[in-house]
């Protein structure tokens, strides 16, 4: 068995199938995964993912530490409550992770969210580039993560946030924009997610996050497990580390070229040589969205070829809940046209090129 989160143990008493899953011991689903989809598309759903990694960042240097490490600008980054989404790069440019940063203001500093499958390798290799600043980084095992996503969910979220806190803290929840993050009364609340539905993820003390998961069931949030959460995210389009990106892979070759701030031309980051070579001579492989036009099911690993361009492979897929149809994230030769093929099973079956996302707020983006 895995490492296991603080909701362990109520995930088993609620019947949930248990998986392992990049190290941890993780719920799959709690009966039927097609219904804890629909769930979130259609109301709400509540996901443990407390096997994130949430990192403090502080001191003196803790800005300079992060302008060094992400391929984003953290200078972006004004207000307390503002979030950055970025890659964190080898300096071959390759992802060494991809992240959300939350500045919680000039004294308390930054707040960083890793995945979990490589929270321990960020957090060395974080150190690893701290040594000799003036910085603190403190790994925050004392909280967990609830993400609660749907077109309900903030609101079920205010409703637990007024009987803990008050009133206010609720409306203060519910006037958070979009991927902001602020401490309301004990709980950290930001208006982000990885489902393509609005929604919080819920950072509190673990002690807290059996009755807070309990209290979001009584008001009718359904639990979620990792599946629904993988054809939720593949549905928005969004990536998933260790499949669509990893160390042997570059932004720009990932779907992520939006997420690379080369300006200003003064920020010099670890991977910046690499990815300003890659700019002038130009990426030969491009992340693309596919969706299969007959039937079958698009998995990782499966050969894509694209007419007069080439090979490429699926990175992920899976049968779309929403769409009813198979639908993947491909990494294909950059001049591929919109048709394509992928081998399954040995049969060469007919794939149209599209851009992600496939489902936005419920609603299909396929013409």
């Amino acid at each position: 068995m895995g490492r296991e989160t603080p909701l362990f143990e109520l995930h088993r008493a609620l019947g949930a199938r248990i998986v392992h899953f990049g190290g941890w011991s993780m719920p799959l689903h709690y009966g039927s995964q097609v219904e804890e989809h629909h769930a979130v598309r259609r109301a709400a759903g509540v996901f443990d993912v407390s096997h994130m990694g949430i990192v403090d960042v502080s001191g003196p240097d803790a800005r300079a530490l992060l302008e060094t490490l992400l391929a984003n600008d953290v200078g972006k980054l004004k207000s307390a409550g503002q979030a950055l989404y970025s890659c964190m790069l080898e300096g071959s440019g390759g992802v060494v992770d991809d992240l959300i940063v939350y500045f919680l203001g000039p004294e308390p500093g930054f707040r960083v969210v890793v995945n979990g499958a490589t929270r321990d390798g960020d957090l060395a290799w974080m150190r690893g580039h701290a040594a000799g600043r003036r910085v603190e980084i403190a790994e925050r095992t004392d909280l967990a993560l609830l993400a609660v996503q749907g077109p309900v969910a903030r609101d079920r979220v205010a409703t637990l946030l007024a009987g803990l806190s008050g009133p206010d803290e609720a409306e203060t929840a519910l006037r958070l924009e979009r991927f902001q993050g602020l401490p309301i009364g004990r709980w950290f609340v930001a208006r982000t997610g990885y489902t393509g539905e609005d929604g919080f993820e819920v950072m509190m003390p673990a002690a807290e996050a059996e009755r807070a998961w309990r209290q979001l069931n009584a008001l009718g949030v359904k639990s979620c497990g990792l599946g629904a959460r993988d054809t939720l995210r593949l549905e928005a389009g969004l990536n998933l580390y260790g499949e669509d990106m990893d160390r042997s892979t570059h932004p720009y070759e990932s779907g992520l070229g939006w997420t690379v701030a080369l300006a200003p031309l003064t920020r010099h980051f670890v991977g910046r040589a690499a990815l300003e070579a890659i700019v002038r001579e130009g990426s030969p492989r491009k992340l693309v969205g596919l969706v299969l036009e007959g039937r079958g099911v698009l998995r990782a690993h499966q050969k894509v070829v694209a007419p007069g361009a080439g090979a490429g492979t699926v990175t992920s897929g899976t049968f779309s809940p929403t769409l009813q149809r198979s639908i993947a994230l491909a990494r294909v030769p950059a001049d591929a046209g919109a048709r394509v093929q992928v081998d399954i099973r040995g049969q060469a079956l007919d794939a149209r090129v599209v851009e992600p996302p496939f489902v936005r707020h419920g609603r299909s983006l396929l013409s």
